[in-house]
């Protein structure tokens, strides 16, 4: 559990401090076209607000408080299985990884009303229209990497 929180922290705050240089160094909101280029076109920083869940969808509807709600309940479970269930070292890191990228954006929706989303990457000659930050990457690779480090056999192991 130890190791869960502790990603956790270090996830969130690693996110908000990206999100705080971005909105308040870079200014980036401010810029013309609201990009910065770091290494184009590898690496964009291009401002989107997020009203909605992954890639915008239903963005139109105002779902803040639903959304916060939902990212809250999903913690409070992923905490709750991770004290119960006997899990290897990956996924409690998984874990971490998850609650921690989820509290970041929960405070985006508190904070703004929305997540700030500012990482784009395009290569190749195909360029990416959307934008997303450090805690939509760890809640994707926290997710993926629970379903592939648990067995699903919540029930103590014994040798």
């Amino acid at each position: 559990m130890r190791l869960t929180l502790w990603t956790a922290f270090w996830i969130f705050l690693a996110d908000q401090l990206s999100k705080y240089i971005v909105l308040y160094q870079i200014n980036l909101p401010t810029q013309p076209n609201q990009t910065y280029e770091v290494a184009p076109p590898f690496l964009v920083l291009r401002m989107a607000w997020n009203k909605g869940v992954n890639f915008g969808l239903f963005a139109e509807f105002d779902m803040r408080w639903v959304l916060i709600g939902v990212a809250l309940a999903i913690t409070a479970c992923v905490l709750w299985w991770v004290r119960k269930a006997d899990m290897g070292r990956w996924a409690l890191l998984s874990a971490g990884l998850l609650v921690g990228g989820a509290m970041g954006n929960v405070i985006d929706r508190v904070i703004y009303g929305a997540v700030a989303d500012f990482l784009n990457m395009s290569c190749c000659g195909f360029t990416n229209p959307y934008a997303f930050n450090i805690a939509d990457i760890s809640i994707f690779v926290g997710a993926i990497g629970l379903v592939l480090f648990t067995d699903g056999d919540d029930k103590k192991k014994t040798a």
